[in-house]
């Protein structure tokens, strides 16, 4: 089933599998035509979502911050449920949740569940790590803080400028993106979340900058405080990155992906990307 694409989609009460080649919105919807909806991408552990519970709940919050009506938890897990349906849990999987306004005034919103196979890019560089570049957003570190219209921290369907990111590093030689301030502070990659290690203490930056909360950096810093591992939400530069034991840009498809190269400079990882892996893995 590595081939095969599986889509679902929220209709009249109920979760529809329909044909992956088959249409599942219209040309009006105004996900498509404004990018005006949200989005969760979920990994898929053997045949099923053990981590779907965190990314209902971010869901839920980006619909709050865009005002847009959600179609609520047992929903989305029917949703899931019928993409899940049949899936070889030797693939590895991943579950795309898409919710949009729909047509608007008043009509519901469009919500569709999309799982296709992990590309062999990504189950690459969980591997082998990956090199980045460090590039400026245009913003202040606090001011999506003060700044609801520009949706700060919520993951919306709006990633024209992330992937436009992605593929200036990919021109560079380079395999992904660290977004930083004006003043030069460490935010968040386009797909991922800043994670380093400095002094036997795990770093994140903090959500007050307006980047997305990570699910996956959440569960590693609860389970490394579990471990007795300590952590920290500490505003940060390149050099600090530059300095670092380790660094690694952590997704819930990529998990934690080691950085082996940042702006040019090789770096290592102190041997510490294998604990990091195996607190995720539990």
């Amino acid at each position: 089933m590595t081939d095969e694409r599986v889509v679902a989609v929220w209709r009249d009460g109920a979760a529809v599998r329909v044909p992956a080649d088959q249409p599942v919105v219209t040309a009006f919807d105004l996900g498509l035509g404004r990018g005006d909806g949200v989005f969760e991408s979920i990994a898929v552990v053997g045949a099923g979502a053990p981590h779907l519970p965190a990314h209902l709940a971010r869901l839920a919050r980006s619909a709050g911050l865009l005002e847009l009506s959600d179609v609520g938890g047992t929903a989305w897990r029917a949703l899931v449920d019928s993409v899940l349906a049949g899936w070889d849990p030797g693939t590895d999987g991943v579950i795309r949740l898409f919710l949009t306004r729909g047509l608007g005034q008043g009509l519901p919103p469009t919500a569709l569940a999309v799982l296709s196979p992990v590309p062999a890019e990504v189950v690459r560089q969980r591997t082998d790590g990956i090199s980045v570049i460090t590039l400026g957003l245009g913003v202040p570190a606090d001011f999506r803080s003060h700044a609801p219209w520009l949706l700060g921290g919520a993951k919306t369907l709006s990633y024209a400028v992330n992937m436009a990111a992605l593929r200036h590093a990919a021109a560079r030689g380079a395999d992904d993106v660290i977004f930083t301030s004006l003043e030069g502070q460490i935010l968040e990659g386009p797909t991922s979340t800043v994670v380093w290690s400095a002094d036997g203490v795990l770093h994140t930056p903090p959500l007050e900058t307006g980047i997305l909360p990570g699910t996956t950096m959440a569960r590693l810093f609860a389970r490394a405080a579990d471990a007795g591992r300590p952590t920290a939400v500490t505003p940060g530069t390149a050099d600090d990155l530059l300095a670092a034991d380790a660094v690694w840009l952590v997704s819930g498809v990529r998990a934690a992906a080691t950085v082996h190269t940042l702006d040019g400079v090789p770096r290592g990882d102190g041997g510490l990307s294998a604990g990091v892996r195996e607190l995720l893995a539990r």
